[in-house]
Protein backbone atom coordinates (compact mmCIF):
# COMPACT_ATOMS: atom_id res chain seq x y z
CA UNK A 1 0.00 0.00 0.00
CA UNK A 2 1.59 3.46 -0.73
CA UNK A 3 0.49 5.04 2.34
CA UNK A 4 1.72 2.00 4.65
CA UNK A 5 5.80 2.09 5.70
CA UNK A 6 7.93 -0.19 7.24
CA UNK A 7 9.31 -3.68 7.62
CA UNK A 8 9.05 -4.90 11.27
CA UNK A 9 7.58 -1.60 12.20
CA UNK A 10 4.65 -0.64 10.20
CA UNK A 11 3.45 2.36 9.95
CA UNK A 12 -0.05 3.30 7.96
CA UNK A 13 -1.25 6.97 7.65
CA UNK A 14 -5.10 7.12 6.74
CA UNK A 15 -7.65 10.67 6.38
CA UNK A 16 -7.52 13.50 4.23
CA UNK A 17 -7.39 17.69 4.78
CA UNK A 18 -10.88 17.64 5.97
CA UNK A 19 -11.80 14.68 6.60
CA UNK A 20 -12.91 14.14 10.26
CA UNK A 21 -9.64 13.06 11.48
CA UNK A 22 -6.93 11.70 10.41
CA UNK A 23 -4.73 8.93 12.05
CA UNK A 24 -2.03 6.25 12.07
CA UNK A 25 -1.84 2.66 12.85
CA UNK A 26 1.22 1.38 14.12
CA UNK A 27 2.26 -2.65 14.16
CA UNK A 28 5.50 -3.77 15.76
CA UNK A 29 6.59 -0.68 18.39
CA UNK A 30 8.27 -2.93 21.44
CA UNK A 31 5.59 -3.94 24.08
CA UNK A 32 5.99 -2.48 27.40
CA UNK A 33 7.80 0.80 26.65
CA UNK A 34 5.96 3.76 28.32
CA UNK A 35 5.35 6.69 26.27
CA UNK A 36 5.51 10.10 27.95
CA UNK A 37 2.80 11.87 26.42
CA UNK A 38 3.89 15.51 28.23
CA UNK A 39 7.11 15.04 25.76
CA UNK A 40 4.97 13.52 22.54
CA UNK A 41 2.76 16.56 23.17
CA UNK A 42 5.12 19.04 23.00
CA UNK A 43 7.07 17.11 19.91
CA UNK A 44 3.70 17.72 18.21
CA UNK A 45 3.24 21.25 19.30
CA UNK A 46 6.59 22.08 16.83
CA UNK A 47 4.79 21.10 13.71
CA UNK A 48 1.42 22.17 14.40
CA UNK A 49 0.15 24.95 12.58
CA UNK A 50 -1.29 28.50 12.75
CA UNK A 51 1.25 29.87 15.54
CA UNK A 52 3.12 32.79 13.58
CA UNK A 53 2.53 34.79 10.61
CA UNK A 54 5.03 32.43 8.98
CA UNK A 55 2.88 29.78 8.65
CA UNK A 56 -0.51 28.70 7.93
CA UNK A 57 -3.62 30.74 9.48
CA UNK A 58 -5.36 27.27 9.96
CA UNK A 59 -5.33 26.32 13.91
CA UNK A 60 -5.69 22.96 14.82
CA UNK A 61 -4.87 21.32 18.68
CA UNK A 62 -3.21 18.15 16.56
CA UNK A 63 -4.00 16.15 20.02
CA UNK A 64 -3.76 12.50 19.11
CA UNK A 65 -6.69 9.83 20.88
CA UNK A 66 -5.23 6.62 20.86
CA UNK A 67 -7.73 3.90 20.13
CA UNK A 68 -5.41 0.69 20.80
CA UNK A 69 -2.46 -0.65 21.70
CA UNK A 70 -1.62 0.87 25.28
CA UNK A 71 -2.66 0.34 28.63
CA UNK A 72 -1.96 3.12 30.61
CA UNK A 73 0.17 5.09 28.19
CA UNK A 74 2.51 1.50 28.24
CA UNK A 75 2.57 -0.27 24.53
CA UNK A 76 0.86 -3.61 25.37
CA UNK A 77 2.05 -5.12 22.15
CA UNK A 78 -1.40 -4.76 20.30
CA UNK A 79 -1.59 -2.61 17.13
CA UNK A 80 -1.46 1.44 18.17
CA UNK A 81 -4.03 3.10 16.42
CA UNK A 82 -4.45 7.19 17.29
CA UNK A 83 -6.48 9.87 15.57
CA UNK A 84 -6.32 13.61 15.34
CA UNK A 85 -9.37 15.46 15.10
CA UNK A 86 -9.94 18.25 11.95
CA UNK A 87 -12.07 21.20 13.72
CA UNK A 88 -10.94 24.04 11.61
CA UNK A 89 -11.66 23.47 8.16
CA UNK A 90 -13.04 25.69 5.25
CA UNK A 91 -13.34 23.24 2.59
CA UNK A 92 -15.30 25.54 0.35
CA UNK A 93 -12.00 27.62 -0.16
CA UNK A 94 -10.99 24.57 -2.23
CA UNK A 95 -14.06 24.22 -4.74
CA UNK A 96 -12.72 26.33 -7.85
CA UNK A 97 -9.61 23.86 -7.86
CA UNK A 98 -11.34 20.33 -8.61
CA UNK A 99 -12.06 22.31 -12.39
CA UNK A 100 -8.68 24.27 -11.86
CA UNK A 101 -5.70 22.46 -10.44
CA UNK A 102 -2.91 24.34 -8.73
CA UNK A 103 0.29 24.46 -10.29
CA UNK A 104 3.21 22.66 -8.38
CA UNK A 105 0.32 20.49 -6.49
CA UNK A 106 -1.03 17.11 -7.03
CA UNK A 107 -4.51 18.30 -7.66
CA UNK A 108 -3.99 17.43 -11.44
CA UNK A 109 -2.03 14.60 -11.14
CA UNK A 110 -4.96 13.00 -8.59
CA UNK A 111 -7.64 13.82 -10.74
CA UNK A 112 -6.03 11.89 -13.73
CA UNK A 113 -5.62 8.59 -11.22
CA UNK A 114 -8.62 9.43 -9.62
CA UNK A 115 -11.01 11.41 -11.52
CA UNK A 116 -14.32 12.95 -10.06
CA UNK A 117 -13.64 10.49 -6.59
CA UNK A 118 -10.73 12.68 -5.24
CA UNK A 119 -11.22 14.57 -2.37
CA UNK A 120 -10.13 18.05 -3.58
CA UNK A 121 -10.32 19.66 0.19
CA UNK A 122 -7.36 21.03 1.63
CA UNK A 123 -5.34 19.01 -0.81
CA UNK A 124 -7.22 15.58 0.31
CA UNK A 125 -4.70 12.74 0.95
CA UNK A 126 -2.05 14.82 -0.40
CA UNK A 127 -2.08 17.20 1.79
CA UNK A 128 0.99 18.29 4.51
CA UNK A 129 -1.57 17.77 7.18
CA UNK A 130 -1.28 14.09 6.88
CA UNK A 131 2.18 14.45 8.59
CA UNK A 132 0.59 15.22 11.56
CA UNK A 133 -0.07 11.63 12.31
CA UNK A 134 3.61 10.84 11.23
CA UNK A 135 4.69 13.12 13.63
CA UNK A 136 2.79 10.90 16.37
CA UNK A 137 4.25 7.86 15.47
CA UNK A 138 8.05 9.27 14.89
CA UNK A 139 7.57 10.83 18.09
CA UNK A 140 7.15 8.08 20.34
CA UNK A 141 9.98 6.31 17.83
CA UNK A 142 12.48 8.87 18.94
CA UNK A 143 11.67 7.98 22.29
CA UNK A 144 12.60 4.74 22.05
CA UNK A 145 15.60 5.50 20.09
CA UNK A 146 16.89 7.89 22.91
CA UNK A 147 16.74 5.26 24.98
CA UNK A 148 18.72 3.21 23.20
CA UNK A 149 21.36 6.45 22.95
CA UNK A 150 20.08 7.53 19.53
CA UNK A 151 19.78 10.90 19.34
CA UNK A 152 17.95 12.64 15.91
CA UNK A 153 17.78 16.48 15.52
CA UNK A 154 17.06 18.74 12.67
CA UNK A 155 17.76 22.44 11.73
CA UNK A 156 17.42 25.04 8.90
CA UNK A 157 20.27 25.64 6.68
CA UNK A 158 18.14 27.37 3.40
CA UNK A 159 15.50 29.53 3.08
CA UNK A 160 14.74 31.21 0.00
CA UNK A 161 18.80 32.50 -0.78
CA UNK A 162 19.56 33.06 2.78
CA UNK A 163 21.92 29.87 4.22
CA UNK A 164 23.30 29.11 7.67
CA UNK A 165 25.69 27.04 8.87
CA UNK A 166 25.23 22.64 8.85
CA UNK A 167 26.59 20.48 11.13
CA UNK A 168 29.83 19.38 11.78
CA UNK A 169 29.18 16.10 10.48
CA UNK A 170 32.10 14.55 12.69
CA UNK A 171 31.69 16.01 16.00
CA UNK A 172 27.83 16.88 15.99
CA UNK A 173 26.44 16.55 19.96
CA UNK A 174 22.91 16.10 21.13
CA UNK A 175 23.77 19.76 22.46
CA UNK A 176 24.11 21.02 18.95
CA UNK A 177 20.92 19.37 17.91
CA UNK A 178 18.81 20.34 21.48
CA UNK A 179 18.40 24.12 20.15
CA UNK A 180 15.41 22.91 18.25
CA UNK A 181 12.44 24.38 19.50
CA UNK A 182 9.66 27.31 17.64
CA UNK A 183 11.98 28.43 15.54
CA UNK A 184 14.74 25.54 14.97
CA UNK A 185 18.04 27.40 13.37
CA UNK A 186 21.46 28.49 15.75
CA UNK A 187 21.06 32.06 16.29
CA UNK A 188 18.96 35.40 16.50
CA UNK A 189 20.18 36.23 13.08
CA UNK A 190 19.57 33.15 11.23
CA UNK A 191 16.07 34.01 12.57
CA UNK A 192 15.73 37.12 11.41
CA UNK A 193 17.11 36.45 7.99
CA UNK A 194 15.21 33.36 7.42
CA UNK A 195 11.98 35.36 8.75
CA UNK A 196 12.23 38.33 6.59
CA UNK A 197 12.37 35.87 3.14
CA UNK A 198 9.83 34.40 4.19
CA UNK A 199 7.51 37.32 5.26
CA UNK A 200 8.77 38.99 2.20
CA UNK A 201 7.38 35.99 -0.05
CA UNK A 202 4.13 35.96 1.74
CA UNK A 203 3.95 40.33 1.57
CA UNK A 204 3.87 39.12 -2.46
CA UNK A 205 1.29 36.51 -2.35
CA UNK A 206 3.89 34.45 -3.39
CA UNK A 207 5.69 31.84 -0.78
CA UNK A 208 9.97 30.21 -0.73
CA UNK A 209 11.34 26.78 -0.63
CA UNK A 210 14.59 25.71 1.89
CA UNK A 211 16.50 22.73 3.25
CA UNK A 212 16.59 21.15 6.38
CA UNK A 213 19.52 18.88 7.81
CA UNK A 214 18.93 15.48 9.66
CA UNK A 215 21.34 14.05 11.90
CA UNK A 216 21.33 10.87 13.67
CA UNK A 217 24.26 10.08 16.50
CA UNK A 218 24.56 6.72 18.18
CA UNK A 219 23.61 4.67 16.01
CA UNK A 220 25.96 1.46 15.90
CA UNK A 221 27.67 0.49 12.94
CA UNK A 222 25.92 -2.57 11.16
CA UNK A 223 22.73 -1.11 10.92
CA UNK A 224 21.28 -1.69 7.34
CA UNK A 225 21.55 -3.32 4.38
CA UNK A 226 23.34 -3.60 1.04
CA UNK A 227 21.40 -2.57 -2.38
CA UNK A 228 17.59 -1.91 -1.91
CA UNK A 229 17.55 -2.00 1.70
CA UNK A 230 20.49 0.51 2.35
CA UNK A 231 19.96 3.05 5.20
CA UNK A 232 20.00 5.76 2.38
CA UNK A 233 16.97 3.66 0.50
CA UNK A 234 15.13 3.43 3.75
CA UNK A 235 15.50 6.78 4.45
CA UNK A 236 14.28 8.41 1.36
CA UNK A 237 11.07 6.02 0.70
CA UNK A 238 10.14 7.83 3.94
CA UNK A 239 10.98 11.05 3.56
CA UNK A 240 9.98 11.19 0.25
CA UNK A 241 6.56 10.45 0.89
CA UNK A 242 6.38 14.19 2.94
CA UNK A 243 5.14 16.24 0.26
CA UNK A 244 7.05 18.82 -0.52
CA UNK A 245 10.56 16.91 -0.46
CA UNK A 246 11.99 17.00 -4.11
CA UNK A 247 15.58 16.26 -3.33
CA UNK A 248 17.92 14.39 -0.86
CA UNK A 249 21.35 13.93 -0.42
CA UNK A 250 23.94 12.11 2.13
CA UNK A 251 27.08 13.23 3.30
CA UNK A 252 28.84 15.22 0.72
CA UNK A 253 25.83 14.05 -1.40
CA UNK A 254 25.95 16.00 -4.58
CA UNK A 255 29.68 17.63 -4.09
CA UNK A 256 30.87 14.41 -4.43
CA UNK A 257 30.75 14.66 -8.19
CA UNK A 258 33.25 17.99 -8.13
CA UNK A 259 35.65 15.68 -5.45
CA UNK A 260 38.86 13.04 -6.37
CA UNK A 261 38.99 10.12 -4.38
CA UNK A 262 42.09 11.41 -2.59
CA UNK A 263 39.41 14.02 -0.62
CA UNK A 264 36.39 12.50 -0.65
CA UNK A 265 37.64 9.09 0.83
CA UNK A 266 37.07 9.30 4.85
CA UNK A 267 40.06 8.08 6.46
CA UNK A 268 39.90 5.54 9.15
CA UNK A 269 41.68 6.19 12.41
CA UNK A 270 41.60 4.47 16.01
CA UNK A 271 40.02 6.73 18.78
CA UNK A 272 40.39 5.75 22.15
CA UNK A 273 39.77 2.20 21.26
CA UNK A 274 37.15 2.59 18.71
CA UNK A 275 37.68 2.87 14.58
CA UNK A 276 36.08 6.24 13.44
CA UNK A 277 36.54 8.36 10.49
CA UNK A 278 38.60 11.77 10.00
CA UNK A 279 35.83 13.34 7.60
CA UNK A 280 32.10 11.89 7.06
CA UNK A 281 31.37 12.68 3.33
CA UNK A 282 29.41 9.33 3.32
CA UNK A 283 27.19 10.70 5.90
CA UNK A 284 27.96 7.83 8.38
CA UNK A 285 26.84 5.13 5.75
CA UNK A 286 28.75 2.51 4.02
CA UNK A 287 27.41 0.11 1.45
CA UNK A 288 23.92 1.03 2.82
CA UNK A 289 25.07 0.04 5.93
CA UNK A 290 25.99 2.61 8.95
CA UNK A 291 29.32 2.89 10.47
CA UNK A 292 29.26 4.26 13.37
CA UNK A 293 29.73 7.95 12.87
CA UNK A 294 26.51 10.43 12.56
CA UNK A 295 24.38 9.73 9.96
CA UNK A 296 23.70 13.34 8.32
CA UNK A 297 21.69 13.99 5.63
CA UNK A 298 19.91 17.23 3.65
CA UNK A 299 16.56 17.45 2.32
CA UNK A 300 15.29 20.34 -0.30
CA UNK A 301 11.68 21.66 0.43
CA UNK A 302 9.95 23.30 -2.40
CA UNK A 303 8.13 26.71 -1.99
CA UNK A 304 4.27 25.76 -0.82
CA UNK A 305 2.40 26.11 -4.57
CA UNK A 306 -0.80 27.33 -2.89
CA UNK A 307 -0.15 31.12 -3.63
CA UNK A 308 -2.10 33.73 -3.82
CA UNK A 309 -0.47 35.37 -6.59
CA UNK A 310 -2.13 35.07 -10.00
CA UNK A 311 -0.37 31.74 -11.94
CA UNK A 312 -1.31 30.15 -15.39
CA UNK A 313 -3.20 26.80 -15.29
CA UNK A 314 -6.17 25.62 -16.75
CA UNK A 315 -9.94 24.38 -17.55
CA UNK A 316 -10.41 21.14 -16.94
CA UNK A 317 -14.06 21.06 -18.13
CA UNK A 318 -13.61 23.86 -20.99
CA UNK A 319 -10.36 22.27 -21.88
CA UNK A 320 -9.25 25.87 -22.46
CA UNK A 321 -6.11 28.17 -20.43
CA UNK A 322 -7.13 30.07 -17.23
CA UNK A 323 -5.90 32.13 -14.79
CA UNK A 324 -5.84 30.82 -11.02
CA UNK A 325 -5.05 32.85 -7.49
CA UNK A 326 -5.23 30.11 -4.58
CA UNK A 327 -7.96 30.95 -2.09
CA UNK A 328 -7.41 30.06 1.54
CA UNK A 329 -4.77 29.76 3.98
CA UNK A 330 -1.50 28.19 3.38
CA UNK A 331 2.22 28.22 4.59
CA UNK A 332 4.15 30.81 2.98
CA UNK A 333 6.86 28.64 3.85
CA UNK A 334 6.41 25.31 5.09
CA UNK A 335 10.06 24.42 5.98
CA UNK A 336 9.99 25.36 9.55
CA UNK A 337 7.31 22.93 10.09
CA UNK A 338 8.35 20.14 7.92
CA UNK A 339 11.52 20.17 10.30
CA UNK A 340 10.06 17.81 13.67
CA UNK A 341 8.50 15.96 10.32
CA UNK A 342 11.71 15.22 9.36
CA UNK A 343 13.09 13.81 12.77
CA UNK A 344 9.83 11.53 12.96
CA UNK A 345 10.73 9.89 9.37
CA UNK A 346 13.90 9.24 10.27
CA UNK A 347 13.38 8.13 13.47
CA UNK A 348 10.79 5.50 12.02
CA UNK A 349 13.37 4.33 9.53
CA UNK A 350 16.35 4.06 12.05
CA UNK A 351 13.94 1.94 14.34
CA UNK A 352 12.66 -0.05 11.80
CA UNK A 353 16.11 -0.69 10.62
CA UNK A 354 17.38 -1.75 13.99
CA UNK A 355 14.53 -3.93 14.57
CA UNK A 356 14.97 -5.76 11.57
CA UNK A 357 19.01 -6.24 12.46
Amino acid sequence: MSSTYGEKLKITIFGQSHSPAIGVTVEGMPAGFEIDMKKLGAFLSRRAPGKDDTSTGRKEGDVPRFLSGLVVNTVCGAPITAIIENTNIRSHDYDDLRDCPRPGHADYTARIKYGESHDIAGGGHFSGRLTAPLCVAGGIALQILEGMGIYIGAHIVQIGMEKADRYDPVNVTREDMAILQTFPVRSHDEEERFRREITAAKAEGDSVGGMIECCAIGIPGGVGDPMFDGMENRIGRIVFGIPAVKGLEFGAGMEYASMKGSRSNDAFFVNDGKIETKTNNSGGILGGITNGMPLVFRAAIKPTPSISMEQDSVSLSEMKDKKLSVKGRHDPCIVPRAVPVMEAATAIAVLDAILCK
